[in-house]
């Protein structure tokens, strides 16, 4: 039983250290964009060892393919096309798309 709640800990305490990289990589990005990008990889690699998901408003927040930390207009662009919302990377030309409406069923 002990070791089930020091996994829970462990991950708990990893879940709020990948909230405090993204939120240093939002503080980071105007100095230099490298080390938020650093962050990001970071707490990917956080949430791998521990085999826990990032959330779905940090998982937004950088670019699948580069790993690069969005910002809006600088290396993101957004667009709605066809009720869907396309967030194109700048760097490295990646496309995500996201339902704009949400389905209720």
């Amino acid at each position: 039983m002990a070791r089930k709640h020091q996994r829970s800990d462990r991950r708990h305490i990893a879940s709020e250290r990948i909230s405090i990289l993204f939120d240093q990589a939002s503080r980071f990005f105007p100095e230099d964009p490298s080390w938020s990008d650093r962050c990001v990889i970071l707490a990917r690699r956080i949430a791998m060892k521990e085999r826990i998901r990032i959330p779905c408003e940090l998982r937004r927040k950088f670019c699948r393919n580069c790993y690069r930390f969005f910002v809006p207009g600088v290396t993101m662009q957004t667009r709605i096309h066809r009720s869907r919302v396309v967030v194109t990377c700048v760097a490295c030309g990646y496309h995500r798309r996201y339902p704009l409406y949400r389905n209720k069923s």
